[in-house]
């Protein structure tokens, strides 16, 4: 079935299936070789189809945020609503099936993910091991932003900390230092990934870091060059279970992409759109996740599983379950996890979590109570009528996984959220220098405009 459909789709989906095998070609040689293919494919569908419409604009979508506007190109992923996230053409359980895993694994290495999303093709297990020897070398941090981090203070929200390291790396952009030379745009791409390697290797150490300074020691382990990319990232942090180590794979793997429009990949997007250089570009992203309409969900979602089992226990009944549900409606909150701005199905990450959780941890308190919640939050709000998607989403989850292993510390869950993310929104930004795309710049009109423009002014 998941053959049948990724033969129907375009030339460029289907290099996974050409080149899984024979492919040996190191990371910067496979994109040598696919970018001109991609380039030439895009400038011959603009010179036929250019001029065709793909929408209309309603006031409310003017009004609402821009919720379903067809303006965007993302390469490195799409979310159907019905379907959930594809990765270059592939689902979640089938990435899980067919990029490489850890020795004695059963979750897919972040490292193939990042190669899927940057090339489009699955890799061999031998080209992820190759990248994550290479992000091991990458990953020491220059003297000031060691000491920039070490001085943050201990009541620096952990995504502020975050963001502002990421733009002391800036320091390091060989993006910017090559643009200043006058470098020829057509090798934009290649420096742009030289950015973006570097800066994943960096981000593990420096969110490591910070979780360090701020609820322990203030120590922080070597990198081993013999470890992948999410095994120094939870020894870096002083976790070395290694079913917390295969969590780690699973959630920076399912939180890396999310197609272009949401605010974290449209920032990073924006800001590379004007030639600011990736780090720049990802510290932007980086504000935006910090949210709590965005990335800062998962951390709210936990405080209120907490709030439950305060003030009601683990024993309530499915009566006073439901109450406490429609208490929180009546209130004038929202039931923190469920409802996405685009899926209308249970988010397909919810679901590897759930069934990671069923394997490993069926027993623990909160993960029955995310399993309970489950079963009734759907049909509250459908009875409700104000959600159009009442089903659960990644942030439903995620947090409790991470509590379960011991850690605690929910202020720190988005920057886990960062790094992953960090693997989708680079990828792109190489893609969009690759393809030339230029300044973003949208027309924005006053309300007097718009009424004139719909025939309402008098």
């Amino acid at each position: 079935m998941a053959m049948r459909r990724i033969l129907k789709l375009s030339a460029w989906t289907r290099l996974p299936l050409r080149y899984r095998a024979a492919s040996s070609l190191s990371l910067k040689e496979t994109l040598d070789k696919t970018i001109p293919e991609k380039q030439e494919e895009v400038k011959q569908f603009r010179r036929e189809y250019g001029d065709k419409k793909i929408g209309e604009i309603t006031v409310d979508q003017a009004y609402g945020g821009m919720r379903g506007l067809k303006a965007m190109v993302c390469e490195t992923s799409v979310l159907d609503p019905d379907r959930g996230i594809e990765f270059r053409g592939y689902s979640i359980p089938e990435c899980q099936k067919l990029l490489p895993k850890a020795p004695g694994g059963e979750e897919p290495l972040p490292e193939g993910l990042f190669w899927l999303l940057i090339t489009g093709q699955i890799p061999t297990e031998e080209q992820v091991n190759d990248l994550s020897k290479d992000w091991a070398a990458r990953a020491d941090l220059p003297p000031h932003v060691v000491g920039m981090i070490n001085n943050f203070p201990n009541n620096l929200h952990p995504m502020s900390q975050f963001s502002a390291a990421i733009t002391g790396l800036q320091s390091e952009s060989q993006f910017a230092k090559a643009y200043a030379e006058g470098i020829n745009k057509t090798k934009y791409w290649e420096y742009a990934l030289e950015d973006s390697l570097n800066l994943i290797a960096k981000l593990p150490t420096v969110a490591a870091m910070i979780y360090r300074n701020c609820f322990h020691d203030g120590n922080v382990c070597p990198i081993d060059p013999q470890k992948d990319w999410s095994a120094n990232f939870a020894s870096m942090m002083g976790f070395d279970d290694s079913q917390f180590i295969e969590l780690m794979r699973l959630y920076l793997t399912i939180h890396a992409d999310h197609e272009g429009g949401n605010v974290s990949a449209h920032t990073c997007h924006l800001v590379a759109s004007a030639l600011s250089d990736p780090y720049l570009s990802f510290a932007a992203a980086m504000n935006g996740l910090a949210g709590p309409l965005h990335g800062l969900a998962n951390q709210e979602v936990l405080v209120w599983l907490m709030k439950i089992r305060e003030q009601v226990g683990d024993d309530i009944t499915d009566d006073g379950l439901k109450e406490f549900i429609w208490n929180t409606l009546k209130s004038g909150q929202v039931v923190p996890g469920y409802g996405h701005a685009v899926l209308r199905q249970t988010d397909p990450r919810y679901m590897c979590q759930r069934e990671f959780a069923l394997k490993h941890l069926p027993d623990d308190p909160l993960f029955k109570l995310v399993s309970r919640l489950y079963q009734y939050v759907p049909d509250i709000l459908l009875e409700q009528g104000k959600a159009k998607n009442p089903w659960p989403n990644v942030d439903a989850h995620s947090g409790v996984l991470l509590h379960h292993y011991g850690l605690t510390e929910m202020s720190y869950y988005t920057v886990l959220f960062g790094v992953s993310r960090a693997l989708g929104v680079l990828s792109s930004i190489v893609w969009s220098r690759a393809l030339g795309l230029p300044l973003e710049r949208p027309k924005s009109m006053s309300t007097i405009g718009l009424k004139a423009l719909v025939g309402a002014a008098k």
